[in-house]
This record gives structure tokens, sequence and C-alpha cells, in this order.
């Protein structure tokens, strides 16, 4: 079987520890149940990736170099 997370055209999905994800809350001033959803069964996220933890997505961008999102993993 093929490990999607692994393609080359999948952008780099990290999980956040807590203070990361405090850093992000307070600088963008919201709630972890405001961000974007990603459910756990998406073939992108890591192994360790579990309900409730926010994945951090680095994709390249024409305009910025490197575009960074974040989405809270839900069931």
């Amino acid at each position: 079987m093929v490990d999607v997370s692994q393609h080359e055209l999948v952008p780099d999905h990290t999980v956040l520890d807590g203070e990361e994800i405090e850093a992000v809350m307070e600088e963008y001033n919201i709630k972890k149940t405001d961000l974007p959803r990603i459910t756990r069964s998406d073939p992108a996220l890591p192994e360790e990736a579990t309900v409730g933890d926010v994945i951090r997505i680095e994709r390249d961008s024409r305009t910025t170099d490197r575009a960074v999102v974040y989405r809270l993993v839900v069931e």
C-alpha cells in the first residue's frame, strides 16, 4: 500500500506541542475551536496525530515561499 503522507506533493504536516499551540492561539487571538478542521482519517496526517491536536501545514507558495496554516484534528 502507498503511504500518501510521504508523497512529494503532500505538504509537511507537523503536530504542535502545548507551548506551540499557546503561541499560535495568542498570536491570532483565537481558541483551538476557531481553527479550520481536519479529520483524523485524512491520509496526510502523521500517525501520532490524535483528536484535539493542532497540526501545522507548511506549503510551498509562489508569493511568500512558504505558507503556513493550522488545523484542529477532529473525529
